[in-house]
This record gives C-alpha cells, sequence and structure tokens, in this order.
C-alpha cells in the first residue's frame, strides 16, 4: 500500500504540473491586467511601468519559468487586485467552499440512499416509478437554473430563506440543495441499478433462504457489495462539488473560492486565478486517492502493489 501512495504521488506531480501549465497559458489570452489596473487617461510610461513592476515585460518563457520556479517553493505570487499572497487570500475563503460542498454532499447522500433502496425494494411500482422520474428531472437540470429558480420561490417569492451569503442554517440550504441534486440523482440511480442486480444474486438468494430478515439481507448483504461504485462517484464527484460550486457561489453570493475565482478572471489577476485552480486540483488528486485507499477497507480482496 505504501509505495501504491508514493506511485500515486509521484504521477500526481505531473498532473499538477500539466495543470499549472495550462492555467498558465490560459490566463495570458484573456487580456493585459494592466489595462484593468489603471485608468483611461494612463500615459503608455505609465502603463509600461506598472508593467514591468509585475515583470510582465518579459518573455513569456522566462515569465513560466518565474512560475514554476515560485510554485516549488510554494508561492503562488500576490493578487493583483488585494495585494495580498495568493495562498493566504485563498485558505481564507477555503472554509466557506468546503461548508458548502460538504453539505451538499450531506443532504444528497441523504436523500439519495434511501431514494435508491426504496426504488430498487419496490421496483415496477407506482413508487418507483415517482422516484425515478424525480431523480431524473434532478439530475436534467443545470445547477445555475435550479440555484436561480430556487432564489425567485423561496427568497423572492415566499420569502422563506435569504437569497445569499453566508450565515447560518437557513443561509446554507438552498445553494446546498442546488449544488447536490445532481450528486443526489447520479447516487440514487446508480443505487438502485447495483441494489437490483445484487438482489437477484445466489448469495441472496441463500441468505434468505436461510431465513434472515430483509432488513439484514439488504444492509449487510446486498448493500455493502453496492458500496464500492457508490464510493468512486462520490470521491469523483467531491471534485466536482468543488468545481461546480463556482457557479453555485456566484448565484448565491457564497463569500467562497469559487466566487474569489470569478472575480479574479473577470479582473485579469493572474496570480489568483492561476493559485485557486491548482489548489482545487491539488484537492481533486488527494480525494481521488483516498477514494482508492478506501476501497480496501471496503473490500479486503483488493490489494494494490
Amino acid at each position: 500500500m505504501l509505495s501504491y501512495i508514493l506511485r500515486r504521488c509521484f504521477y500526481a506531480i505531473f498532473v499538477l504540473f500539466g495543470v499549472a501549465t495550462v492555467v498558465f497559458l490560459i490566463t495570458r489570452l484573456t487580456g493585459d491586467p494592466v489595462a484593468i489596473m489603471l485608468t483611461p487617461d494612463a500615459t503608455a510610461e505609465q502603463a509600461q511601468a506598472l508593467r514591468h513592476s509585475l515583470g510582465m515585460d518579459k518573455p513569456v518563457i522566462e515569465q513560466y519559468g518565474i512560475y514554476l520556479l515560485n510554485l516549488l517553493h510554494l508561492n503562488f505570487g500576490v493578487s493583483l487586485r488585494y495585494g495580498e499572497q495568493t495562498l493566504q487570500l485563498i485558505i481564507e475563503r477555503m472554509p466557506a467552499t468546503i461548508q458548502l460542498a460538504g453539505a451538499a454532499l450531506l443532504f444528497s447522500l441523504v436523500v439519495a440512499i434511501p431514494a435508491g433502496i426504496i426504488s430498487a425494494i419496490k421496483r415496477g411500482t407506482v413508487i418507483e416509478k415517482g422516484i425515478m422520474s424525480l431523480i431524473v428531472f434532478g439530475q436534467s437540470m443545470p445547477v445555475f437554473w435550479v440555484g436561480i429558480v430556487l432564489v425567485l420561490l423561496f427568497s423572492v417569492h415566499w420569502r422563506i430563506f435569504p437569497t445569499g451569503g453566508i450565515g447560518g442554517f437557513s443561509h446554507i440550504v438552498l445553494p446546498a440543495f442546488a449544488l447536490g441534486i445532481h450528486l443526489l440523482a447520479l447516487v440514487a440511480r446508480l443505487l438502485r441499478a447495483s441494489l437490483i442486480e445484487a438482489l437477484d444474486s445466489d448469495y441472496i438468494r441463500t441468505a434468505r433462504a436461510k431465513g434472515l430478515v430483509a432488513v439484514v439481507v439488504i444492509s449487510k448483504h446486498a448493500l455493502r457489495n453496492c458500496l464500492l461504485p457508490i464510493i468512486t462517484i462520490v470521491g469523483l464527484e467531491i471534485g466536482a462539488l468543488l468545481g461546480g460550486s463556482v457557479v453555485t457561489e456566484t448565484v448565491f453570493a457564497w463569500p467562497g473560492v469559487g466566487q474569489l475565482l470569478v472575480q479574479s478572471i473577470y479582473n485579469r489577476d493572474y496570480p489568483l486565478v492561476q493559485g485557486a485552480i491548482i489548489i482545487l486540483a491539488a484537492i481533486f488528486v488527494l480525494v481521488n486517492l483516498i477514494v482508492d485507499i478506501c476501497y480496501s477497507l471496503v473490500d479486503p480482496r483488493i490489494q494494490y502493489k
């Protein structure tokens, strides 16, 4: 296991190097940040002086080399907009993003697991058709559209929840629902399909023949064998939750890394855009490694070499 983890960490270095290279090149295609930082009546000499102070008058290949060298020292640079260390700004916003993603994950699993189990047990009935219809409808709706509809209904029209911002429980309900509804539908459909296949297996028929009650058959035998695909999809979707929070945080004015990233793109804040994307990519790689380790904990037959 240790050698596998070390090998995966070695591969992660190349993944993050590729991400850093791509985001460096893409940010340079968005335009000149000096044009935004200076007033419209600024002279060419002032623009050139600012560009020199930021190191943007150097050749791109030299900027790229300096950028990679700084990354080796975990130096993501100074934000052009805020004048502070990029890493510090991201760390300050990260708890809000993790809070939102965690709430969305909890909401989706709490609803998806019972929905998947019930639809598998009640297959072919009106209950199963109703649950699956709602699930397919939820999976087909884009996050930004769900967010706007929720704000219009529950905040503007009925005035039940606040329109946005961070605060107590009432502030996180709508953004967590909007962000987690896609994962909810995905997990419920996958769990239903896996359970239906498991319930038709020989070992389940044997367990029933022994006189075990339905709850024990499903929870101890069938459900456990369905956990591996669920763990896989949840692990992958944690990265999607962090990425999808960019849209959700913008709609609900949630002060997380997603909203910070959108603002930095508008401001052409190269260091902040680069830092935020690299950190989100690192989290995604780390989560995937944790998911692979969880495989062997759930199923001892799985061994890594």
